[in-house]
Parts: structure tokens; C-alpha cells; sequence
């Protein structure tokens, strides 16, 4: 038996830390209620920086800033919110700012924060630019209600950026892609990845977990599929494949998620049986993955990963 398989013969793609949970609300400088979904990058100097999102006791959140030197351990939390809502010049932040996905453009040589912003309309999906996560150019509201779970490809595709975003339409919640010339106008809307239907584990909803990462074998996505039970609803991570230059072609999707909640943090807090990815890094060695996931909407954990590894399962578990 392999160190990936488990007992009962499945494999372990994703490996939970054994610092988990690696941030909670006890580790913020001001008043909080929860830390979860957090955007992550490394930033030049090698530190690893999580935009959390913030959820404070009126219900609202916000995002903040949490810094490592290592990814795991001996965070520094920015003292004050890094990214407040701004309802006064942006309304669709009236609810809150929520759940961000972080792509480091080198065309544009900054961030693009894709985030949720959350009015009386329903979320949408909106963009802010940084250089150094202490000032940042708003491009407000992209996509309108109802959409989220959004990110940026951190390259144009024929001439174009691309965003992955999740509207919600009368037939469920499937994964898009869309095109733009200039991060502001938006078009060529493309179904990416539809969900599934009847009893699959990812039937009716879906939503795209990270960033796209690219391989040389194509992009690489992890997605969450919600499933409704009698207690609630189940996210869980899947895995799929896109064609690098038409990316809205799909070459492999798994047949069965890869990670779910099973440890007491991702099963028990405000929303349980809950992991949700927002943001990841890639170690020098460009395979080695740390998935940053807010776990039962309550903290930050980490599950590290090779994405080798999730190539060679698709090919075995993928359907075309």
C-alpha cells in the first residue's frame, strides 16, 4: 500500500497539516468573530501573505492581511482591516467584502484580488489591483448578482484576461469563464464546468475553489461540489483539467472528490462539514502545493499536496 492510500483503498491526495487549524479569530489584534477562506500568494521576498476573510459580530466581514515566512507558523496579522468595504463609493460592498482569490499579474506587475462583494442585489463579483497589499485600486463591481467564486488567469488568452467566476442561473450554479481587454469590460462568457446532476457528489452546484494553476499538461483546477443532505449541505474538492490556450475546453474531470471534511475543525463550527479553498502556493520546486481552506467557515487551515501527483490521478479517475 502506497503512503497515499488509505485502508479502505482510496487515495490521499491532499494531507492535512498537523498545525491545523493554522489561523483562528484568537490570533487577530482587534475583535473578531471568525477567520476563514483566505486568498493566498508569495510575495518577492518569499513571505507567504493570506488575505482572510473577516467576519466581525455584526455578521459582516472584511479582509485582512496574515504574513509567514515558512506558510505555517508565526504569523503577523495586520493590526487594522487591510481591505474594508467601501459602501459609501462602492455600493455593492454595503454587506461586506468576502471570500478573495489573489493572481500575481506580471503584465500589470501587481495582484489582482478577485472578491465577492456582497449588497442588497446578492454577491457579485468585484476586482481590486495592489502592489503591496497596503493600497489598492478599486475596479468595483465585473460581474453583477448573482455571482462569485471568481479568479483571474494571471495571463492573457488570445490577446484577452480571463476570469473564472460562478453565476447562478434558473438551471444551478456552474463554473464560467469570461474575457476582457481590459479588466473591465467583460464578454465571450463560456461555460467551463457545468455541475453535475442526480446523485453525484458535485451535482446541481458548483464553484471554483482556487486559482487556476498552470502545468504544462494544461490548467489545473480545484472546484468544490455541494452536496444537499437531510443535515445540510457537504462541500467537498475536486479536480479537473483545461486546454492551456482554450481553457473552456475541458480535458479531464475526476469522477469522485479528492478531500472532504473529516477532522473536528472542517466538521464542527458556524457552517459545518465545510472545506473551502481560496488560495494556494506553489513551493520552489514548482509541484509542491499548500492549499490554504477555511474550514466549517470558523478558520484557516492547510493541506499540502503534489500537483504531479493530482495530474497522474486524473489520468487514471479523469473523464474526457
Amino acid at each position: 500500500m502506497s503512503s497515499n492510500t488509505k485502508a479502505n483503498g482510496y487515495e490521499q491526495l491532499l494531507h492535512r497539516h498537523s498545525a491545523n487549524p493554522i489561523l483562528s479569530a484568537a490570533d487577530w489584534p482587534y475583535p473578531v468573530h471568525t477567520v476563514f477562506n483566505a486568498g493566498a500568494t508569495r510575495l518577492r521576498d518569499g513571505t507567504t501573505l493570506l488575505l482572510c476573510r473577516v467576519e466581525d459580530r455584526r455578521g459582516l466581514s472584511h479582509l485582512c492581511a496574515a504574513r509567514s515566512a515558512n506558510g505555517v507558523d508565526g504569523w503577523v496579522v495586520d493590526a487594522e482591516p487591510t481591505l474594508w468595504p467601501d459602501p459609501e463609493h462602492y455600493p455593492e460592498e454595503l454587506w461586506g467584502i468576502e471570500d478573495p482569490r489573489i493572481t500575481y499579474v506580471e503584465e500589470l506587475g501587481r495582484y489582482v484580488v478577485a472578491y465577492t462583494a456582497f449588497t442588497r442585489g446578492g454577491p457579485g463579483v468585484a476586482l481590486a489591483l495592489t502592489e503591496d497589499f497596503r493600497t489598492f485600486e478599486r475596479y468595483g463591481l465585473i460581474m453583477q448578482p448573482d455571482d462569485k467564486d471568481a479568479a483571474l488567469l494571471p495571463r492573457r488568452i488570445d490577446g484577452n484576461f480571463a476570469l473564472v467566476h460562478r453565476p447562478m442561473t434558473d438551471s444551478g450554479a456552474h463554473i464560467w469563464i469570461s474575457f476582457s481587454p481590459d479588466l473591465r469590460n467583460w464578454g465571450s462568457h463560456k461555460l467551463l464546468l457545468p455541475a453535475r446532476k442526480g446523485g453525484w457528489w458535485d451535482a446541481n452546484k458548483v464553484g471554483l475553489s482556487p486559482p487556476l494553476i498552470e502545468t504544462s499538461r494544461g490548467w489545473l483546477m480545484l472546484y468544490h461540489g455541494v452536496r444537499h443532505n437531510a443535515s445540510g449541505a457537504l462541500y467537498r474538492i475536486g479536480v479537473a483539467l483545461f486546454a492551456l490556450d482554450k481553457p473552456e475546453h475541458c480535458l479531464l474531470r475526476g469522477d469522485s472528490w479528492i478531500f472532504g471534511p473529516e477532522a473536528s475543525y472542517e466538521c464542527e463550527g458556524d457552517v459545518g462539514n465545510v472545506v473551502f479553498p481560496c488560495g494556494f502556493t506553489l513551493g520552489a520546486d514548482q509541484d509542491t502545493l499548500h492549499l490554504y481552506y477555511g474550514a466549517a467557515d470558523s478558520s484557516v487551515a492547510l493541506a499540502t499536496g503534489s500537483v504531479r501527483e493530482l495530474l497522474h490521478w486524473l489520468d487514471g479517475h479523469g473523464l474526457a
